[in-house]
């Protein structure tokens, strides 16, 4: 890949600044070390800068070179942004207790940095030496140099670690003459015809560690990714080595005592073969005087080359099981794709949640600093935790799962409940409800609840914005109400600092009351859109031996596993639209775990005679769920399912807003027409299976009923919200995708304006 196609992200990304030292094993700094470290140097080009001072904020030198010759143990050099046209050469010592430090800006924490960049693509410099000097430290700066020189030379020095480098032709890096515990971790690697590391003449104890390693020149360079020749007790682990038709990893002479672990090695033109140039294209090699206590295990080489994954003693093999067979090594390696689609017939991703956590050499966090986190959809095969990944990154885009909770009351504004008094919420007022660390949630890595909300006894008419704690209020609703009506609706809302927030967007009070429902978090159950498909009507029947009203008072349950591609076993809960149709007088309905005693919550009111729908989560207890009509008169009632939670599957959470994605009210937009279909494209990202949506009907010009369901299928028997004449009614609504898209029906003889907004999706 072209230099230019890589470096103005790699600037972005390398220079955050964590250290590498407790990670690798540094001596750590002492008290008095800590004390010795407190004076500063600067280099800086700017106006005012000069070598022949003494390296002042105000005054600091003006090149990187003039503040390695001053520079004591215990001092860092802080190297402001700005390209430097030189070629340092360090030969100045730090000491164990008291390193010397070299730190370039953390551009990934600061904005608008462009870093400390010596040399650049007009100017390249001759590289970066440290020759016979120790205990020195190096962080985010990035080297340009010409090909074939050295971008940065560790020529018989001791305890010298990098952090954060980013280095684009020639040789990258080179470890030789008897240097001893060099580290070179987090940087971005990318060489021409010479290897992108090389690591030789005796040197020992080198650590090579969360690299990104790259061949430029693809196709036309056999040398190796990284090289290791006479340089026993090497560690390369969790690198990413990209070398087109060249060898990945390579342990030539005598480079005993090595351990190979972690890596991701791909040495195919991307997934192509690399037909005749296939016989150079080895994964990992390792020569016959190298074996001797050499491990190698837990990495990833992708076979599309076409060459051997393996090269052991001089003895080729193609498969995984050959090669642990033949040597004892790589009993956990995968021989595989290193880069896996998402989607819903991909294959498993070895390289996740699959590493050697306690492999030597191993960071606290990867190439990206981002932190070890585990991805529910695939199994926890590593040491340790089991939620490292192989490579120098960790999989981005990780969800959250559910955990089915209640229903359990959190917010009662009449009671008080959740609040420090009983007291109706103010016009425009808002609610801070804290829900981390609450009935059974969890205090820590909540990411976002899924609450029933009701609000009772309103004023006058008003809508209600549910929404992260201390977070933008985007335009949206969760709940439409007029006065004096009592509503609910189901919400799925992130949770930040762990609270959310309630706002009446109202000129008159209200009363606030939300159920929990469950919770998404690092840990959980995944879900499986489904449907809409209808599981229940009294008035069919379905799901009920006979078509007869709910009594008053009246419990139904309903069997929900087994049926409608709901699996028999491991279902946790069950996502249904409830309908409620033909009351006979106001009341409510509770849904709940089959077998419990009714909880003191609701899911719907309704007022008599009117037909009110409501999304509903419910944990699955037996195999069943139960609907119980808390109210005076009967009742129908119509269940349709939306999707199922179970302990596996490849989609999970990602809470995202509330952000809204329609509104055909405004701009270009126009209703939709009696009895026709709109379609949404509510996201560009591509492996999206489902979205959670809160859809509200406005001011309606006939009865009817709205159906979001799959772009592409036909409109299902199904309806997600029920309306009159003139009235704006909101739910909440989960769908599958198909194609990227949803279609929107409007069930009714009169055109019908939509708001949509997005609270989040599932995700491959």
């Amino acid at each position: 890949m072209p230099r230019g196609a890589h470096i103005s992200r790699f600037r972005t990304v390398l220079a955050a600044g964590a250290t590498l030292l407790a990670a690798v094993g540094l001596p750590a700094v002492s008290t008095s070390g800590a004390a010795a470290a407190s004076t500063t140097l600067h280099v800086n080009r700017t106006t005012g800068c000069t070598d022949s001072g003494a390296g002042t904020e105000s005054a600091p030198y003006c090149t990187i070179g003039a503040a390695a010759a001053a520079a004591q143990p215990g001092q860092t050099v802080e190297i402001a942004d700005g390209t430097y046209n030189e070629n340092p050469t360090i030969t100045r010592s730090g000491t164990a207790e008291a390193p010397i430090t070299f730190r370039g800006r953390n551009v990934h924490t600061t904005p608008m940095a462009t870093g400390a960049q010596i040399g650049d693509r007009t100017n390249p410099a001759d590289g970066l030496v440290v020759k016979g000097a120790d205990h020195l430290r190096f962080e985010n700066l990035i080297l340009t140099v010409a090909a074939p020189k050295t971008a940065v030379l560790v020529d018989g020095a001791r305890d010298v670690s990098f952090d954060r480098m980013t280095i684009s032709t020639g040789a990258a890096v080179h470890v030789t003459n008897g240097s001893a515990d060099v580290r070179f971790g987090r940087g971005w690697m990318g060489s021409g015809q010479a290897p992108a590391v090389t690591v030789d003449g005796g040197s020992t104890g080198t650590v090579i560690t969360t690299n990104q390693v790259h061949k430029i020149d693809a196709g036309r360079a056999t040398a190796p990714g990284i090289l290791v020749k006479d340089a026993p007790n090497t560690v390369v682990v969790a690198n990413t080595v990209d070398v087109p038709c060249s060898q990945g990893i390579v342990l030539d002479g005598t480079s005993t005592g090595a351990v190979v672990e972690n890596n991701v090695v791909n040495t195919a033109m991307g997934s192509r073969s690399c037909g005749s140039q296939a016989a150079v294209a080895t994964g990992i090699t390792v020569a016959a005087n190298s074996t001797t206590g050499t491990k190698v295990d837990y990495n990833v080489v992708d076979p599309r080359s076409g060459g051997a994954a393996y090269s052991w003693a001089d003895s080729p093999y193609t498969s995984q099981e050959a090669f642990t067979a033949a040597t004892g090594q790589g009993a956990h390696d995968f021989v595989a794709p290193s880069q896996v689609d998402r989607g819903p017939d991909a294959p498993l991703d070895h390289k996740v949640d699959s590493a050697d956590e306690n492999a030597p050499g191993m960071l606290p966090t990867d190439f990206d600093d981002k932190a070890p986190g585990d991805d529910l959809t695939v199994p926890n095969t590593g040491t340790g935790r089991g939620i490292r990944d192989r490579g120098a990154t960790e999989r981005a885009f990780i969800g959250s799962g559910f955990t089915p909770a209640g229903p359990t009351r959190l917010l009662d504004t009449r009671a008080p409940i959740g609040v420090p008094a009983a007291q109706a919420v103010p016009a425009w007022g808002t609610v801070d409800l804290p829900v981390a660390g609450v009935a059974g949630v969890p205090a820590e890595g909540l990411t976002a609840v899924t609450i029933n909300v009701t609000v009772t006894d309103p004023q006058v008419q008003g809508h209600l914005r549910v929404y992260p704690h201390d977070a933008p209020q985007w335009d949206s609703s969760a709940l439409n109400w007029t006065a004096g009506r009592t509503v609910a609706n189901l919400v799925t809302v992130p949770v930040k600092d762990g609270k959310v927030s309630f706002y009446n967007a109202s000129g008159g009070t209200v009363h606030l009351i939300a159920d929990l429902a469950g919770y998404y978090s690092p840990q959980g159950s995944l879900f499986h859109p489904q449907g809409p498909t209808r599981l229940l009507d009294t008035r069919a029947p379905i799901g009920v031996p006979a078509a007869q009203a709910v009594p008053a008072r009246g419990t139904v349950d309903l069997p929900v596993t087994g049926l409608a591609g709901v699996p028999a076993a491991g279902v946790t809960a069950v996502t249904m639209n409830v309908t409620v149709t033909e009351p006979q007088t106001d009341g409510h309905l509770t849904v709940y775990p089959h077998g419990d005693e009714a909880p003191n919550a609701s899911n719907l009111n309704w007022t008599a005679g009117r037909t009110t729908p409501n999304l509903v989560t419910v944990p699955v207890k037996d195999g069943k769920v139960s609907f119980h009509n808390a109210s005076g008169g009967t009742v129908h009632l119509i269940a349709d399912l939306a999707g199922y939670y179970a302990a596996e599957g490849k989609v999970s959470y990602h809470p995202d807003g509330p952000r809204r994605l329609l509104d055909t009210r405004t701009g270009l937009r126009t209703p939709i027409p009696a009895w026709g279909t709109i379609t949404l494209d509510p996201t560009d990202f591509p492996y999206v299976a489902g979205m959670t949506l809160n859809v509200t009907a406005v001011e309606p010009g006939a009865e009817g009923h709205l159906t979001v369901y799959p772009y592409g299928d036909a409109a299902p028997n199904a309806s997600n919200l029920n309306f009159l004449p003139g009235e704006t009614v909101a739910n909440q609504v989960v769908v599958p995708l198909k194609d990227g898209k949803v279609s929107l029906y409007n069930a009714s003889g009169a055109p019908l304006h939509l708001v949509v907004d997005s609270y989040g999706y599932q995700a491959y």
